[in-house]
């Protein structure tokens, strides 16, 4: 792409697929209203939603990226890997996200389990009524109930007292490995993302083994700016991706009108001397 070409470019997001609150082509319509001109649906561990938004985003004229975003165990914790510009019809993309989304149900009973233990009346069944894809049952679903029903005020209350990390309903779960997740990314012909780095409970040692492990992997890029992101850490992330010469990423991160910290097309732009992760996209 030309770089004397304005680009807004939201590269990650969810739908009803995952774990969103609105359709693919309703993501597709808020994104282009606002203002979207590079767009990605990068459903979790999944690619069900990518042909409706590309047909959406195609008759609204906005350019679309297939993409997902991969859950991975490394070093005991859950990271995100975003594949971008993939090809979502590769097979083994497609069923290596099969495989790895068979657990989420019975994951997601042991977490009803205790929930329901904790005095969470009918937290399994309150949680599917949140879901649009049964397969694709996750802690974001469980999290709507808690506040919806008056235990939390707000998601992330959800997420510091019963279901993040360390929590007494959170329930860890065997993902796939970052090699498998970066493999199928790059056997699909896309780039390999890591999402939102800000997030994750990792020492400063275990990030610089992460980073170099993706890397040698084939891993190309970084989210610097995005909606799970603070200001701090957009400076913060962009000096990571200088130091490990990552390309640069940016995305909302957008879930549902009510619960994004930013709106789809709402980002503030990469720091100019970062390389985008589209710069090379024809």
């Amino acid at each position: 792409m030309k770089e004397d070409i304005i680009i807004s470019a939201d590269l990650h997001c969810h739908s009803t697929v995952s774990d969103g609150v609105l359709s693919p082509e309703d993501v597709a319509r808020r994104a282009h209203a606002n203002g979207v001109t590079l767009w990605a649906l990068t459903d979790h561990d999944i690619l069900d939603g990518v042909p409706a938004a590309r047909a959406q985003a195609e008759a609204l004229g906005m350019r679309f990226i297939a993409g997902v975003e991969i859950s991975v165990t490394w070093a005991g914790h859950t990271v995100h890997i975003v594949g971008l510009n993939v090809d979502d019809t590769d097979i083994a993309l497609v069923e290596g996200l099969r495989h790895i989304r068979s657990g989420r149900t019975e994951r997601a009973q042991e977490m009803a389990r205790r929930l329901d233990a904790m005095g969470v009346v009918d937290s399994y069944q309150g949680a599917l009524s949140y879901v649009s894809n049964p397969a694709l049952i996750s802690r974001t679903h469980f999290a709507r109930y808690l506040v919806d029903r008056g235990y939390c005020s707000k998601l992330q209350e959800v997420f510091s007292r019963y279901l993040g990390e360390r929590c007494p309903a959170y329930v860890p779960m065997q993902w796939s490995s970052l090699e498998q997740a970066v493999t199928w990314i790059r056997q699909a012909g896309g780039r390999a993302v890591i999402a939102h780095p800000g997030r994750y409970d990792y020492t400063p040692t275990q990030f610089d083994a992460l980073f170099h492990e993706f890397r040698e992997l084939g891993g190309e890029g970084i989210e610097v700016v995005t909606g799970s992101h603070t200001p701090d850490q957009y400076r913060e992330y962009a000096a990571v991706a200088r130091r490990y010469d990552f390309l640069a990423s940016c995305g909302s991160d957008f879930h549902s009108p009510g619960e994004a910290r930013l709106d789809l097309g709402k980002l503030p732009p990469l720091p100019a001397d970062l390389t985008p992760v589209w710069h090379d996209w024809n």
